[in-house]
Order: structure tokens, then C-alpha cells, then sequence
């Protein structure tokens, strides 16, 4: 009874917000972030800005290079523009928790197959960080934002699968959202 006043000091939940904002302001996310998305899709590839493809997302508006690309790839620039701007709910806490544990640590390791590093290392890591960094601002991620915060110069993405793995994060993150509850 001595230490009730105390309780919500010792939350785990407090613990973990302070931890991970302390760790933000503290440099634990390298200034770092990615400038351009190596993006591949059958036998095409192509880099592209993180700019291009912010004001693609935004506006759905290809440029003169991602309009030659989505031709030569005969992809629909509708889905891209829908998958990279579909917003997540989630709870940036919940979040780090949830990757943090073995099956969150398999999400990771399925999804940088697809979004990766471009030497292959280190994806899981940089793929957590880029993650939360999204979910904290506003409790929601879109991959717009997760290709942003990815912090190496450069991201490759698989596009033959980005849509399949994204549908994936959704389903796992929606259920997430479920048992907070």
C-alpha cells in the first residue's frame, strides 16, 4: 500500500513511452533517411526519389520517369497510389512491443524480403525503426511513410510483392488493434 500513489509511476506502460522518446531525442533514430527507393518489379528496375513518390502518394500524380515506368512494368498507378497512402491505425507501443517478440521478429523478417536494405543486412533492424518512427507522430503508418523513415540512403523494394506484404502488415496490425481492446 506504501507505493499506490506511486502506481502510474510505475507502469510499464509509462516505462516504455519515456524509454522510446528518450531514445528518439536522444539520437537513437539516425538523422539518416532514405532519399531514393530502389524499385524492382519483374525484370524492370528503376530508382526512384522519396519526393516522387511522396507526391505521387499525395496526389496521384505520376512523374514523366514513374509514368514510363508504371507502362513498361503495365502496372495500375491506382493500386500503387491506394497501397502507399492506406493508412494503419496502430498504437506505436503495441507496435515496438509486438516486433520485439519472436512472432513480430518473423513479421519483420518476411516483410524485408520485401522492403529491404540494399546489401541485405541489417533490414530487420532498420525495418523495426522505420516502423515505429511512423506510428509515433500520429498512431497510423503508410507505407509512404515507412520507405521516409527508412534510415539507409537507399531502400530496395520488391514491387512483384510489396501489395501482397503490406495487405499482411495490415491483417497482423488490425488484429493487434482487436486484443487492445
Amino acid at each position: 500500500m506504501l507505493f499506490q500513489p506511486f502506481k502510474p509511476l510505475f507502469c510499464w506502460r509509462n516505462w516504455v513511452i519515456s524509454g522510446l522518446t528518450l531514445w528518439l531525442w536522444g539520437g537513437g533514430i539516425s538523422a539518416q533517411a532514405a532519399e531514393s527507393i530502389i524499385f524492382e518489379y519483374k525484370i524492370l528496375r528503376e530508382t526512384l526519389s522519396i519526393e516522387e513518390l511522396r507526391e505521387f502518394a499525395d496526389k496521384g500524380k505520376p512523374s514523366s520517369s514513374l509514368r514510363t515506368y508504371f507502362n513498361l512494368a503495365n502496372l495500375n498507378p491506382d493500386t500503387l497510389q491506394a497501397v502507399l497512402s492506406q493508412e494503419i491505425p496502430v498504437n506505436p507501443v503495441s507496435l515496438s512491443r509486438l516486433l520485439n517478440t519472436s512472432p513480430g521478429e518473423l513479421l519483420l523478417d518476411q516483410i524485408s524480403q520485401v522492403i529491404h536494405t540494399p546489401s541485405g543486412r541489417a533490414s530487420r533492424e532498420s525495418l523495426r525503426s522505420a516502423l515505429v518512427t511512423s506510428a509515433l507522430e500520429d498512431e497510423a503508418i503508410t507505407l509512404i511513410e515507412i520507405l521516409e523513415n527508412y534510415p539507409t540512403d537507399e531502400v530496395r523494394v520488391d514491387g512483384d510483392r510489396l501489395v501482397g506484404i503490406y495487405r499482411r502488415l495490415n491483417s497482423v496490425l488490425s488484429l493487434l488493434a482487436i486484443l487492445e481492446r
